[in-house]
């Protein structure tokens, strides 16, 4: 199933990824930094949804208090909360 979220306080506007049987695949980001957000779509597809959420969970962008991998950990908890 496909999911959408929109992303709070940072640069990156949307996340759209799928998860099915608890792997995460198809992750993309839509604006942001282009060539880092593909390398972390790429490294986090087909591993564990909790395993995606305990490794970006909490990282931040500068002096901002989120990031676009944490908002990606955000977007999973919740698709997490869902099943």
């Amino acid at each position: 199933m496909t999911h959408t979220y929109n992303t709070k306080g940072v640069c990156s506007s949307t996340i759209t990824f799928d998860v099915e049987d608890g792997i995460v695949r198809s992750v993309q980001f839509r604006g942001g930094c282009n060539g880092n957000l593909k390398g972390i779509a790429a490294l986090c597809e087909g591993m564990k949804l909790d395993d995606v959420i305990e490794r970006l969970a909490g990282i931040r962008c500068g002096f901002k208090s989120t990031s676009c991998p944490d908002q990606l950990a955000s977007a999973l908890k919740k698709v997490k909360e869902e099943l």
